[in-house]
């Protein structure tokens, strides 16, 4: 049953994997459409290429969540509870703020009573 879940996890990050890199490849067709010079076209294909490699990039990422679900049972960063790492550009930072989960609740009333006092 896991390995099923993995497998149709995996073919949902495909999809949305093919459907990034044909969004990029219209979006380039666009731009080189309008693209006044070379120059203006060549730019318009590295964009289109940055894109594809990142939405790549995205897939394997998940797939690599999902393999990692499958060994850990979900125990390894891929619950909820706390925010995953920000990567862009092959930096990695951590949040800095912890989240709802570590705030205090707001006063009671009784409370509030207390503190005016």
């Amino acid at each position: 049953m896991q390995g099923a879940k993995e497998k149709v996890k995996d073919m949902v990050s495909v999809a949305k994997e093919k459907v990034k890199k044909h969004t990029a490849k219209a979006e380039e067709k666009a731009e080189k459409a309008t693209a006044r010079s070379e120059t203006e076209k060549e730019i318009a294909h590295e964009k289109s290429k940055a894109k594809q490699a990142e939405a790549k990039m995205e897939m394997h990422h998940e797939k690599a969540e999902h393999r990692a679900e499958k060994a850990y049972g979900g125990i390894l960063g891929t619950g909820h509870h706390h925010q995953p790492p920000i990567t862009t550009a092959g930096t990695t930072a951590y949040p800095v703020s912890g989240g709802k989960h570590h705030q205090q609740p707001p006063p009671s009333s009784r409370q509030r009573n207390m503190l005016r006092t």
